[in-house]
């Protein structure tokens, strides 16, 4: 379904976003669309092209979120942060807090302790790289003008886990990377480890849909995720992104097409932008 066809259903989806939001227990893809006044089939078709995700993924990410939420409580244990987070049955949980947080909930809840995580520092056209890979899939791509600031901000994130040094092949793995960074139009083909809240997982979701070389508004955005009064939490969500260009907030702009609010920089943005555009 085109964005277009979906648009007069933007309304009811923000509202099911909304419920799912509020619910104890996740709710069902029949109620959903009979709240909707939409058939089931006809709902999860409008909802993902709002959205950019699924009924069930928006689920998951939601839960996710209140996973993350619960598990960072002083003291929190791990089975009191599955049921505040909507798992009623402990299967259900174990089944997929890994997916969830990209490593056990024991691990999350004390700070990634042993967590693994694969990193390697570079240099590229546009300064310091880190890459950095998790058991599920690059879990940062990170450019800056300093290699110690990059690697600390990573520890920062992941303070307990295991930082090791890419091999061989993780830096051919990096080769990959740098080459994608400095032309982005070339797509790169690797599994990324994406974690957010079901909002920025929105948000992130419909960057990607933007072909590289084209820009849009903010605003723009926000409306095309179906929440048009949003732009400030969509801006808040492009800098909490941490995959530079795989998931790329550099094609965002202001309405009047103005260089703003970029993670890794201004000239940065400038710079991916024009070698989109074939300017360099």
């Amino acid at each position: 379904m085109n964005e277009a066809a979906a648009r007069p259903h933007v309304d009811r989806i923000a509202a099911a976003c909304q419920r799912i939001e509020r619910a104890d227990a996740p709710p069902a893809l029949a109620e959903l669309a009979r709240d909707a006044g939409l058939s089931a089939p006809h709902f999860h078709r409008v909802f993902k092209a709002v959205t950019g995700l699924t009924p069930k993924a928006y689920v998951q990410a939601h839960r996710g979120r209140a996973l993350r939420e619960a598990l960072a409580r002083p003291g929190a244990k791990v089975v009191d942060a599955a049921f505040d987070a909507g798992f009623n049955a402990a299967s259900r949980f174990y089944d997929s807090a890994e997916t969830l947080l990209g490593m056990k909930p024991a691990q999350y809840r004390k700070g990634g302790v042993d967590a693994r995580i694969v990193f390697a520092l570079a240099q590229c056209a546009l300064g310091a790289l880190l890459v950095a890979r998790s058991g599920r899939g690059l879990c940062a791509i990170a450019l800056g003008d300093d290699p110690d600031a990059l690697l600390r901000e990573l520890q920062d994130r992941f303070p307990r886990a295991e930082l090791v040094g890419g091999d061989a092949a993780f830096e051919q793995l990096v080769a990959q990377v740098v080459g994608f960074v400095e032309a982005p139009r070339l797509g790169l083909d690797l599994p990324l480890d994406i974690r957010g809240t079901a909002f920025q997982q929105r948000v992130w979701e419909a960057l990607r849909k933007i072909p590289a070389g084209t820009t849009i508004s903010y605003q723009q955005l926000a409306q095309r995720i179906g929440m048009p009064t949003a732009s400030r939490a969509v801006a808040a969500a492009c800098a909490a992104n941490t995959l530079a260009v795989a998931i790329p907030c550099h094609r965002v702009v202001r309405s009047d097409g103005g260089l703003s609010g970029y993670r890794w920089g201004i000239a940065r943005k400038r710079d991916l932008l024009a070698r989109e555009r074939g300017n360099t």
